[in-house]
């Protein structure tokens, strides 16, 4: 089973360069499959990480950011994968 985890983050205005470095340095204690760190509006800072793993797996996140970088705490959520669609193979 693939698993993906969320986590969001909103930076103090005109922090969100900063909070996405932060971001992209972190390293979890184990490699996931696949990472993808993501910046968005009011600087907000979005990393996915996909694991092969059950559910409810004790998986490595990653952990708030000490100090003033944030408005609030971060967001954390925990998916399942149910398909997945090559691209060409949707319904259309």
């Amino acid at each position: 089973m693939t698993v993906a985890l969320m986590w969001e983050a909103r930076a103090v205005p005109g922090r969100g360069a900063e909070l996405l470095a932060w971001a992209r340095a972190h390293r979890l204690p184990r490699e996931p499959l696949r990472r993808e760190n993501f910046r968005g509006p009011q600087d907000r800072v979005l990393v996915i990480t996909w694991w092969d793993a059950p559910y409810d797996a004790d998986l490595p996140e990653l952990p708030e950011p000490e100090g003033d970088l944030v408005t609030r705490a971060v967001h954390r959520w925990r998916f399942e994968t149910v398909d997945v669609e090559e691209p060409g193979t949707g319904a259309g």
